[in-house]
């Protein structure tokens, strides 16, 4: 293991005890507030949104399956996978702001179109990252991972360790795993997202929100996903004396 992979190492225990750690008040407050609302949402309307949302990220993984450049980055450094993933970060930011932007100046009917664009966004990042680092996302198990490594991003507490014990621990725990949990994984994207997703629909305001938004949640996923990836690779590497 070399200088870059021990520091990398250093890094990834401090993201991972970060994760573990309480959510500050306002945001369990907040996570309070949605459980609340949820429950008040019939099971009927839960199954719709549900159903929609699990559609439309499975769509979302096939198109990025297909358009997603399978090149393995066989033989790389982790720094040198780092670096190539750092630009495809700082592009895909960069679209997510534009879009943003864009859907946010446009009052309700852009701003709701805005879910899907900016979902779409980053499955296709997901995609590249794992190539980057040398996954085979023709792989059902890796399409599993990349939902999981989504998951751990954009979730509350409780789910969110309990998904890093799964990434953690992928190898050993990929094999039962049949699907995702789609009700939960909908649910905890959505609570995650709805405050901010909503000032975004406000006018005056909406575009300038839309982009700050978007360029957030993008870094928020590039360094979850950054991390996940790299404890994979860490995992195989020769350990220090």
């Amino acid at each position: 293991m070399n200088e870059y992979e021990l520091r990398a190492l250093r890094e990834l225990e401090e993201w991972k005890f970060s994760l573990i750690k309480k959510s500050g008040f306002l945001n369990r407050l907040s996570k309070k507030a949605q459980t609340k609302v949820n429950s008040l949402i019939p099971e009927k309307a839960h199954q719709i949104i549900t159903d929609s949302i699990k559609n439309m990220v499975k769509a979302t993984l096939v198109g990025s399956n297909i358009i997603t450049k399978k090149k393995q980055e066989v033989g790389r450094t982790l720094e040198e996978k780092d670096t190539k993933f750092y630009e495809k970060l700082s592009s895909h930011k960069k679209t997510a702001v534009i879009e943003g932007a864009g859907t946010g100046s446009g009052g309700l009917f852009l701003g709701l179109a805005d879910f899907p664009l900016l979902l779409s966004i980053k499955m296709k990042f997901l995609f590249e990252a794992a190539t980057i680092y040398g996954f085979d996302t023709n792989e059902y198990e890796e399409r599993l991972f990349i939902l999981h490594v989504f998951k751990l991003a954009f979730s509350s507490d409780d789910k969110r360790r309990e998904t890093l014990l799964i990434v953690e621990n992928w190898e050993e725990r990929k094999s039962r795993i049949l699907d995702m949990d789609w009700r939960e994984f909908q649910q905890e994207y959505r609570d995650y997202i709805d405050f901010v997703k909503m000032l975004q629909l406000l006018p005056g305001i909406g575009a300038a929100v839309g982009a700050y938004a978007n360029n957030n949640l993008m870094e928020h996923l590039g360094k979850t996903a950054k991390n996940a990836y790299r404890m994979r690779v860490l995992k195989t590497a020769p350990k220090p004396d």
